[in-house]
Order: structure tokens, then sequence, then C-alpha cells
């Protein structure tokens, strides 16, 4: 009996002494409970979490946990007794199984996906320098950005540039869920700050079956939508040619609410004279969960962008000095300034387990100031947006079955008045127009899983357009007249099929059509011509992809092959005022192929001073031509297609150490670029390397980072976005030379 009172002491204080430690792991992306993570203490003991994500332990003193899972990275985590941890785990980047994306409004691993989706994740985003996205979105295989000049951005997916002889066109653009494209087919990307963007998806090629128009592709922007902890953020860039960058951040997270607050003021002089650009944008960000099924947030961006437009020299003026400007774009102040306020609400709710919608609201204004060699525009922008989808998921009998349905509708009204520019001043006002713009669209799409892993996806748009030209006032002679272009409804479907093959592979097929119609700035030209004969681009795109992984998810590889034909194909040129001006151009097959192949020569592991070593090749394949194309009695029929490089080949080599030290080498080569309809003019090839090394540490809620880098360190003379059929050969944009640049952040955790 005393022996037996003995040991139930013993046990009593045993048990007290070990209190029990509770820890809950989530996905940092999905906010999902994780099951399966390994939880190990030194002493070998330890525990796997359950199917909601909780971890429970004994522990009788502090002591330090390492949490693992072979779909994310490894975690330290410092716990003591009869507390509670939640810990929120970084997917592994090393398995093409585990990367959850939303492409097509249905959240699923990216080896799941049948289409050709590129993602952009925060570690591309800062493998660069950070005053610009154009080098991280040039990574992934299939997608160019083009920078003319700072700011002036250009995107090409899959050569969908051809009729942008600036700003975006032909692709359509989402930020945080809203439409960030205007009805009139134009996107602002360069209204955006790195710091506004957390990863990005990008789907090539026609995606208009849930998107709308557009024969280029889909990119969804994304910031920092999950605020998990109270924190304050402070950073600072500088570089070559009077770059500097600042920004800071405050978020707050509540018990049903969170809040963040960014400003970030970027200033720079260029490298080329009359290239300085000066963006300071502000977002405010608010999120609330009123109920376990429902959910509100809201953001507001403002911009405030000026920037100079240096212009495009001939051959001779590239060979006297690359860095000055067009001669009168100084004299007549060249130039761009803008100031735009978006505001937009969104909405989730779930009826029940099978029925949710998600809606989105948005309101946008514009102030458009562009002075020119030829012209002084100015414009006052308003539009409207909304978005809403709804989605069924069940089973179909004894299969997983998945519906969305929804519309989109956009609106923009625009009064454009077009000025004669004496020395940088508006003159004599030669036309003024009100401008609307309006574009809607149903979509429905249906996706069912089959036995032997298959999964089938069909979906289809309904699209309407419609463009409101009323000129008001017109100084060349003509009596004013109002034109309104309504295109034709355009229903546009899709097929994709994909088989699971196993754990880590997969094939897929996809047949989609696609259209675009031309915008209001190719209908409506700067020297107050009005084209209504324009036609609409029409497409039909098939594809073929394979995603695997092997040797233990160390080498991953996604290739995809596409043949689009597309029809009414839009060109530009330029005539011999300067003035640019565009046309159908028969027809172009493009065919293709795009490869990224991931090697992990080291994993995350734990002891090791080596963390991780990755390896990353992505190449473009695009060979597109001409077909059944003359103009002006020239037959350009089988001629490359203008402004697209017929093979890209990226490298990169990403390390890190324990110590925190990492280093970023990017290779990238560049084949020859056809820069007009007859092939007779070349943008030469060339090879761009870059470099970034950094350091980060953490210690008592504090994180800090501070790196250096350099661009172009070869020293390439090139150019980052040449102008096309230029008159009078015109044709070349400069890019900068080899340039440096280094940066700190700070963050402090509350």
């Amino acid at each position: 009996m005393k022996n037996s009172l003995l040991l139930l002491s013993a046990l009593f204080f045993l048990n007290i002494a070990q209190a029990q430690t509770i820890i809950v792991v989530k996905d940092k992306v999905t906010q999902k409970p994780i099951y399966g993570v390994a939880a190990k203490l030194p002493d070998g003991s330890g525990a796997v979490s359950d199917e909601a994500g909780i971890i429970k332990l004994m522990v009788s003193e502090e002591t330090v946990v390492m949490l693992s899972h072979l779909a994310y990275e490894p975690y330290k985590l410092s716990i003591s007794p009869d507390k509670n941890f939640a810990v929120e785990l970084v997917p592994s980047v090393n398995s093409l199984s585990e990367l959850v994306v939303q492409s097509y409004q249905t959240e699923r691993q990216l080896i799941e996906q049948a289409a050709p989706i590129s993602v952009v994740r925060p570690e591309d985003l800062a493998r660069f320098n950070e005053g610009s996205i154009v080098q991280s979105f040039n990574t992934k295989p299939g997608v160019r950005i083009e920078e003319r000049a700072p700011a002036s951005y250009r995107i090409s997916i899959r050569g969908s540039a051809l009729r942008s002889p600036f700003g975006v066109r032909n692709v359509k653009v989402y930020w945080n869920d809203i439409p960030f494209t205007s009805p009139d087919g134009t996107t602002p990307l360069n209204l955006l700050d790195l710091s506004n963007i957390q990863t990005a998806e990008i789907i090539k090629g026609p995606a208009g079956s849930i998107y709308g128009a557009g024969t280029g592709g889909v990119i969804s922007l994304e910031s920092n939508q999950r605020i998990q902890q109270d924190q304050a953020e402070a950073s600072l860039l500088v570089g070559d040619y009077g770059l500097q960058k600042y920004r800071v951040a405050v978020s707050q997270q509540l018990e049903n609410a969170a809040y963040s607050f960014s400003y970030v003021d970027l200033q720079a002089d260029g490298y080329r004279a009359h290239s300085a650009t000066d963006r300071k944008v502000l977002q405010l960000s608010g999120h609330w969960y009123p109920s376990s099924r429902q959910s509100l947030s809201a953001n507001l961006l403002y911009a405030d962008l000026k920037y100079q437009i240096p212009g495009a020299l001939n051959a001779t003026q590239l060979a006297e000095n690359p860095r000055q400007a067009r001669p009168g774009s100084i004299d007549q102040n060249s130039s761009i300034d803008q100031q735009s306020l978006y505001l937009s609400f969104s909405h989730t709710y779930d009826f029940s387990d099978n029925w949710s919608n998600t809606s989105t609201l948005n309101l946008n204004t514009t102030d458009f100031e562009n002075p020119f060699i030829l012209d002084y525009k100015r414009e006052l922008q308003n539009g409207l947006g909304l978005r809403s989808s709804f989605t069924f998921a069940d089973q179909l009998g004894a299969l997983p079955f998945k519906w969305i349905s929804g519309l989109e509708y956009q609106i923009s009204t625009t009064q454009a008045d077009n000025f004669g520019n004496r020395s940088g001043i508006a003159d004599t006002i030669r036309f003024s127009d009100r401008l609307g713009a309006k574009q809607y669209f149903f979509f429905t799409q249906a996706e069912l899983e089959l036995p032997q892993s298959w999964i089938v996806t069909l979906g289809v748009s309904q699209n309407y357009f419609q463009y409101d030209i009323d000129r008001r006032i017109d100084a060349s002679g003509n009596a004013p007249a109002r034109n309104i272009r309504n295109f034709d409804p355009v229903l546009i479907p899709r097929l994709a099929v994909l088989k699971r093959v196993n754990a880590h592979t997969a094939i897929h097929g996809s047949i989609s059509y696609g259209f675009s119609s031309p915008t209001i700035d190719e209908v409506r030209t700067n020297e107050g011509s009005i084209n209504l004969d324009l036609e609409s681009e029409r497409g039909i795109n098939y594809e073929l992809g394979w995603r695997t992984a092997f040797l233990n998810n160390h080498i991953q590889l996604d290739a995809t092959a596409f043949y689009f034909q597309l029809s009414e194909t839009i060109t530009s040129f330029t005539n011999e005022q300067g003035v640019v001006l565009f046309r159908n151009a028969g027809s172009t097959d493009q065919k293709g192929i795009e490869v990224l192949l991931t090697e992990d020569l080291i994993k995350p592991s734990r002891g090791a001073f080596m963390k991780s070593l990755r390896l990353t090749q992505a190449y473009t394949g695009h060979f597109f031509e001409f077909k059944n194309y003359e103009s002006g009695g020239d037959d350009f029929s089988g001629n490359q297609l203008t402004g697209v490089a017929p093979n890209i080949l990226v490298n990169q080599l990403d390390l890190e150490t324990k110590q925190g030290i990492y280093l970023n080498v990017t290779s990238q080569w560049t084949d020859e670029i056809p820069l007009n309809d007859a092939n007779t003019v070349y943008q030469a090839t060339y090879h761009l390397l870059s470099a970034r090394l950094g350091w980060r540490a953490t210690w008592s809620g504090w994180e800090a980072e501070l790196y250096v880098g350099a661009e172009n360190l070869l020293n390439e003379a090139y150019s980052l976005g040449n102008d096309l059929n230029a008159f009078g050969g015109r044709f070349y944009q400069p890019a900068p030379e080899r340039n440096g640049f280094s940066g700190l952040k700070l963050t402090k955790k509350f």
C-alpha cells in the first residue's frame, strides 16, 4: 500500500512537471490545417499533427521543437509548458504536387491544373532590383515584360505585344480579384509598385471562357491579403542612375478583423536623357470576418505617377550616343503625368458547405496628361466594375463535381482632349471626344473528376462589347459626329482534360477559343482619325502539357507545347508624321514549346551549413510566322512574327545558408528579334547576367535583410522593348548598361 501511494504521488508530480503544450499548424498560403506534421523534441520524443492541424506535446521546461513535413519548409519553434502556439508553415516550392494555385477559379495543386500556368512567388520578386517588376516576370517561360522607358511597360505573352506600341494590351490583368484592365482594353500596370504585389499567377494563351476577351492570357496579381500578426516595416533601396526608393508599412491583426497600410516613394533619374521617374503609391486594406461563413475586404490604391519619355532612336543616333533622347522629346517635354484612385470591395459568403458566392465591386478615376512630340493629350476617366461568381461543389453521383457561374461588367467614360504642343505647353485644341466603353460577359464552367484520376473541365462565356466615340470639337473642319461600334456577341468555349498518372506526374490537354477587340486607342488615334473598320482578333489554341517530379522531388519538370491559329491579327505601323496606326494583318501561325526545369541539389535540411541549393532553367521556343499577310503591295507571308524572339533561355542559381546568407544569380539569353514585318531589321541577340547577394537575420521580434546586387554584368548593349515598324528607322530604346543597387529592410513584429 505504501509503495502504491509513493507511485501515485510520483505520477501526480510528474504530470504537474510535464504540462501539455498545444501547437496548431496551418498552411501560410491557404490558412488550412496541415495533417501529418512531425514535431520532434531534443530528447527524440515527439508527436504528429491530426486532421485539425493540432500537435499535443508534454514538456516540463522551455525547449525547442522542430516541425517538419515533406511539402513544407522546416520550422524551429521555442515552446514552454502549458501554453498554446500557432504556426504557419511555408509550402515547399520543391513540389509541383503541393503548389496550390487559384487559376480558372479552382483552387487546385498546380499538377492538377489543365492549363499552362506560371507562378511568380515572393522569392522571384525579391531576386532583382526591387524598383521594377520586369526582370522577375521575365524568368518565366512564354512571358516577357518590356520596358521601353522606366515605368513604360509592355507585356508580351506568347507574342501578344505585336499590337502594343506602348502600354499593356491584349492581356487581362486582375489585382486582388478586381479587373485592373479597363473596359477599353488597356491596363495601367505601371501604377503598381513591386510591394503592391505578393504573388502572381499567369495563364498563357486564351482564357476567355471565364475571364473574357484577350488572346494573350491572364495575369492575376495579389497583394498581402492575409495579415496574421501586428508588425511595422521599413525599407530603403538605392541604385545607379539616381534610383531611390523607400517604403513604410504597418499591419494590425484584431480578433475578427485586420488592417494594413503601406506607402512607397520611388525616384530615378534614368539611364537616358529625359527618362526620370517619380512614383508614389499608397495602399490601405481592411479585412473583416463577421462569421465563419462570411468575409469582407476593402482596398484603396492611390498612385501618383510621373515619368519622362526619351523616345526611340535610329541606328545612327544609337551608335553616336545611346543615352541621348530622341530629338524633340526634351523640347516638347514628352512625358506622362497620371493620378489614379482605385477603390474595391469584396464579399465572400458560404451559404452552405456546397454553395458560396464571391462578389467584387470596384470604382476608379484617372487624371491623365501626356505632352508628346506631336501633340498634347489630356484625359479624365471614371470607371466602374463588378464581378460576381457562384460556386457549387458536391458529388455528381459518386464523382466529385464543381460548377462555377457568374458575370463580369465594366463601364468607363472618358473626356479626351487633344491639343497642339508648344514647347511642352498645351496649345490650340485639335479635337475633343467623349469616350464610352462597355464590356460584359456571362460565364459558366463545370469540372468533373472521373475514375482513374481523370479531370474534365468545360467552360464557356458570352461576351458583349461597345465603344462610343462622341466627337464634340474637330478643328480640322470636319463636322462633329458620334460613332458607336457594337461588336457582335462572341461565344468563347474551352475544353480541358487532365490525367493524373501518379502522385508526381500528370498530363493535360486543352482546346480553347479566344478573341480580342481593338482598344479605343487603336480605333481612335492621336492624329484624330477614327478607324471603325478595325476588326477583332480571333483564334483557336491547342495545348498539350506534362508535369512531373522524380528523384524524390529533387527534379521537377513543367513542359507545354501549343499551336495557336490567329486571324485578323492586329499590327501597328508608324506614318510619316510619327503617328502610330493599326491594321488587320491577315492571319498568323504560332507554334511553341515552353519548359521549366528545376533541380534541388540540396533541399532545406537541419544541421547542414548549406540550407538549400537550386538550379532552374526556363526555355521559350516561339516559332511564329505571318500567314496570308499582304500590305502596301508587299507579301509578308512566311515571315517571322514581328517583335518575337524565337528562343529565350533563362538559367538561375539560388543558394542559402543556415546563417541567413543567400545568393541569386540569373542568366538570360535572348535570340534576335525582327523589328519590322519585312524582317529586314533585327534586334541582335543579347545575354543578360545579374546577381544579388544578401543576409537575413531574426532576433527578439525583429527581422532584417541587407543586400547588394548588379544587373547587366556583361555590359550588353540592347533594348528591352523596341518600337516595331518604326518610320525613319527609329526602332531602338536603349536599356541601361551595367548598374548596381543595394537595400535594407527592417520588420518589427509585436
